[in-house]
């Protein structure tokens, strides 16, 4: 916000609908079908079959899922739009193309393009601006926002940042807070600072993680009531700000991850239009909620992820 005051799965996820680019890392987006690989016991080496091979029609497992989720999401008329997959498969879920003010969430947009300026990469940042990175993520300081946006060079070093992240439907503001993105987008971010496919090191990719997963207790709201119960693995970062061009109501994000013993979710969940803070909060867990809680049911079958 600029807020005021060679893994093998048991059974294999194999894509089955459009895909979406994230982070240019290609991961299945709206469904998936599953197949067991193929080989018998028995087969001859050089031997043709006599016959044809019988085969079973792959079913579309998320495709009801999808409909759920897209069913859930357009009953807020483009005020709502969510995007979720699991690190440990190939689930994958995005609903909703509306572009939404980002709200403080750039924040973690703007730590990244920090990160990616450092030279040599993964170079250590000085005491100071690693004191301000902290604030900016931590408490949401919007002060520490301000000094690390001028120190990226506002919106021209996040355009570059995004380029090399794999964002395509962020456009940065000179106001960082009114800075626009998409669901999807979000995601990409989240994939792009997860995965050791990503421009950043590990050094860089746990050092934003970590600062995601110390949020203080009264902004830990958001995507991660999604998470099951007693698990602590979760990592968040949310935005809320009032719009003067929707008659002052209130802009509610929040993007995270969340890793279980079978799953690694990374969730975004943009919103606007609502009557209070309070109220979008609501939305958006609610959202978080329930799109999990279909993912979770559609890959339930799946047995435990491997690294």
């Amino acid at each position: 916000m600029a807020e005021r005051g060679g893994r093998k799965l048991p059974r294999r996820w194999i894509v089955g609908a459009a895909t979406v680019s994230l982070a240019g890392i290609a991961t299945a987006a709206f469904g998936a079908t599953r197949v067991h690989e193929g080989g018998g016991a028995d087969a001859s080496p050089g031997r043709s079959p006599s016959g044809p091979v019988p085969t079973t029609p792959a079913v579309d497992l998320m495709k009801p899922v999808r409909a759920r989720i897209e069913a859930f999401v357009d009953r807020y008329d483009g005020h709502l739009a969510v995007a979720a997959l699991d690190r440990q498969g190939t689930a994958t879920v995005t609903a909703g193309d509306t572009r939404f003010q980002t709200a403080s969430i750039v924040k973690v947009n703007i730590l990244a393009a920090l990160l990616l300026r450092q030279t040599p990469p993964g170079k250590a940042l000085g005491s100071e601006t690693r004191r301000l990175a902290e604030a900016m993520i931590v408490s949401s300081d919007n002060d520490a926002a301000v000094a690390l946006w001028q120190k990226i060079d506002r919106s021209r070093g996040l355009t570059a940042a995004n380029r090399t992240l794999g964002l395509r439907e962020t456009k940065p503001n000179q106001h960082w807070g009114m800075t626009t993105t998409t669901a999807a987008d979000q995601l990409r971010l989240l994939t792009a600072l997860t995965s050791a496919k990503g421009p950043l090191t590990p050094q860089d990719r746990s050092f934003v993680m970590g600062l995601m997963k110390k949020v203080i207790p009264e902004q830990r709201w958001g995507v991660t009531v999604a998470r099951e119960p007693g698990n602590t693995s979760v990592y968040v970062k949310n935005g809320w700000d009032t719009a003067d061009v929707d008659g002052g109501r209130w802009i509610v994000n929040s993007i995270g991850r969340i890793v279980e013993d079978r799953h690694d979710w990374l969730i975004a969940v943009l919103s606007d239009h609502h009557v209070s803070q309070e109220a979008g909060i609501k939305v958006v867990e609610k959202a978080a909620t329930f799109v999990l809680k279909e993912m979770r049911a559609a890959t339930a079958g799946d047995g435990p992820a491997q690294e």
